[in-house]
């Protein structure tokens, strides 16, 4: 029988030990927890006290003798035009291989492993095969720039780093090999070892002697061995994972074994809605997040198909994902709302070319999911499509349309709906105090936080402390760094980080609501709004505006086009929000995993340096805009 959303909720916030303890059951443990939560030093909180397991035998060893002949991975290359698919058997042969392949070269249980990889299965082996022996992974999003891989190499100290020649992207390679040996040669701390997958896609690959391994060789020497898992207390640090765009010194997002497993393995059947044994496609990169979650560990432990791709949505065509949702029968899709924009420019066609009626759910992430495109996408693909919120602090949703407790809310586009069980939600003004419904705040989390929450930041717990946290009397709240507000049915909206807040002649402005207003105008395709100053008002409402037909041709034709959206915004928000610029643009710059780049817009609009771009996906946006801004 399903599981109400109320009742769940109510339990995991009124009762949040008895829940957890329920759901522990989900995973497998060598020694079961003697107290469900440690909350005596707050903010730290600690889960499953007592309690040993390992990640990796929920993930694969656990299932072998029920679904040891199903399929557990496929890699699906439009980049290189390659398949490859592995049974839960052989993905347990495979990762064994690493890990032994690791234990020779000296790694063991607390020893971090620095993985700088393109999506290929080795990258996934390699996450899997740390966690088997215990050793603490942090994957760099693979082509990140030199500088910025010297600063995450000097903060985790790795005693092996895993690499390979090259990656491809829209069918340009892009070579990590020179990109790492100038890391290294930027960086204090040396590794001594480095472990390279060769794919043939670097003709001026070179070797240093006597760091450098052959990934293909050893995998040789080592393969048919058998690694036992080793058994981890729960909160054994799993992985670090270093939050995208940050200057200066990065900041090591720590999370813990135990807590994380039951997370995940509670939000596959809760949040997802998913059935073990139907496969899941997810399309982010394993460098973030969500691969780390819902591409690779959530998943497997949940006894799915996971599918790995390496390309970009438009290519062979802009019906690839489609075509994989149809070839594998997808359950269940997880994308960004970016990913969705690229794909509305194309040609309809591409999205009925295939059978997608296998597909339950599109899950979307990463920025919030606007009204029109939310709109677009729910017509075309005749499937549920939901927005949800969470961080790479979180690890997992916060708010979210829980498909698998019942009812099933009405979706309110805009909105990622009701707090996710175990996060107990509030929204605040400046000084703390609890915000009516309809009254825009800073959005916080009381704690005990749920199991799966980052457990600090690794290596400073002061910056934990500093970087997080409120304390409100006795009572400590996690801050999010978003702007929300909640209406009167409980359903909540991000207006965008409280940073991102704009002030306007003391009006306090989200520019997300901004943002979604300007989305809903005909024509519009994507918007960025920010706030920059303004010597009477304090900051002025600035867009750029990517339109569908492309950007007005002509000063008349533009101007027409800003009295438009202004009287729109006016219409809609009131005269406060309207657009003192807009700047019509091709296209917005974007990191890699999809987020529009709105402080480095601000920067370039104030004259002021940009920054640590290396998580830019493509510089093109970024130089036509600031050729823009040098000619007005």
């Amino acid at each position: 029988m399903s599981r109400s959303y109320e009742e769940a909720y109510r339990s995991s916030i009124e009762q949040p030990e008895s829940f957890w303890q329920e759901q522990a059951q989900r995973i497998d443990w060598h020694t079961p927890p003697t107290e469900m939560v440690d909350s005596s030093n707050p903010p730290f909180i600690r889960w499953y006290q007592g309690g040993q397991t390992n990640l990796c035998y929920n993930a694969i060893d656990r299932h072998l003798e029920s679904r040891g002949d199903q399929l557990a991975m496929v890699w699906e290359s439009t980049e290189v035009n390659q398949t490859r698919s592995y049974s839960y058997s052989e993905l347990y042969d495979e990762v064994n291989t690493v890990a032994a392949m690791l234990k020779s070269l000296g790694i063991e249980s607390g020893d971090r492993v620095l993985i700088y990889m393109p999506m290929i299965a080795e990258a996934t082996f390699a996450m899997l095969a740390c966690a088997r022996i215990g050793a603490t992974h942090s994957v760099v999003f693979g082509g990140f720039a030199s500088g910025s891989l010297a600063k995450r190499i000097d903060d985790a100290q790795p005693k092996l780093i895993i690499t390979a020649d090259a990656g491809l992207r829209g069918g340009k390679t892009i070579c990590y090999k020179p990109l790492l040996d100038e890391a290294l040669n930027l960086a204090s701390h040396d590794p001594g070892q480095v472990l390279l997958v060769n794919r043939g896609l670097d003709p001026e690959l070179t070797w240093v002697e006597n760091r450098d391994l052959d990934f293909a060789s050893l995998a040789e020497r080592y393969a048919n061995i058998e690694i036992t898992p080793t058994w981890l207390d729960s909160n054994h640090p799993s992985y670090i994972l270093y939050t995208s765009g940050t200057t200066g010194m990065p900041k090591g997002v720590q999370r813990d074994t135990g807590g994380y497993a039951v997370s995940l393995a509670a939000s596959m059947e809760y949040v997802y809605g998913c059935n073990p044994g139907e496969a899941m496609l997810t399309t982010s990169d394993i460098g973030w997040v969500v691969g780390h979650s819902y591409i690779v560990y959530g998943p497997l432990i949940h006894g799915m198909t996971t599918i790995v791709y390496e390309g970009l949505p438009i290519q062979p065509d802009p019906g690839i994902w489609w075509h994989l949702v149809e070839k594998y029968k997808v359950g269940v899709m997880f994308s960004s709302p970016t990913a969705i924009r690229v794909l509305k420019k194309q040609d309809p066609k591409y999205f009925s070319a295939h059978d997608t009626s296998s597909l339950r759910t599109l899950f979307l992430a990463g920025e919030p999911l606007d009204e029109t495109t939310h709109a677009w996408t729910t017509d075309i693909l005749k499937t549920r499509v939901v927005d949800h919120y969470w961080q790479t602090e979180s690890g997992w949703p916060m708010l979210a349309n829980c498909a698998g407790l019942e009812p099933q809310p009405t979706i309110k586009p805009g909105s990622p709906t009701w707090p996710v069980y175990g996060y107990d939600l509030e929204i605040v003004d400046d000084t703390l105090q609890s915000q009516a419904a309809d009254v825009k705040g800073r959005l916080v989390v009381k704690l005990p936080t749920p199991p799966g929450f980052l457990s600090t930041v690794w290596g400073d717990d002061e910056r934990f402390v500093k970087q997080y946290f409120l304390q409100r009397g006795n009572d400590w709240l996690y801050t999010t760094g978003d702007y929300a507000v909640r209406d009167s049915d409980g359903y909540y909206f991000i207006l965008g980080r409280d940073d991102d807040v704009i002030n306007v002649a003391g009006h306090r402005l989200g520019s997300r609501e901004i943002e979604e207003t300007l989305s809903a105008a005909t024509d519009v395709l994507e918007t960025a709004v920010i706030g920059v100053k303004d010597e009477l008002k304090g900051q002025a409402v600035t867009a750029f505006v990517v339109m569908q037909s492309g950007i007005p041709d002509g000063d008349n034709a533009r101007q027409a086009e800003f009295k438009r959206l202004q009287s729109h915004v006016d219409q809609a928000l009131g005269a406060i929000a309207r657009p003192s610029t807009v700047h019509f643009v091709a296209a917005l710059p974007k990191t890699r995993s999809g987020k529009v780049m709105r402080r480095t817009l601000l920067a370039l609009c104030e004259g002021d340096p940009v920054g640590d771009i290396s998580t830019i996906e493509d510089r093109q946006p970024l130089d036509a805009i600031e050729a823009l801004l040098k000619s007005a």
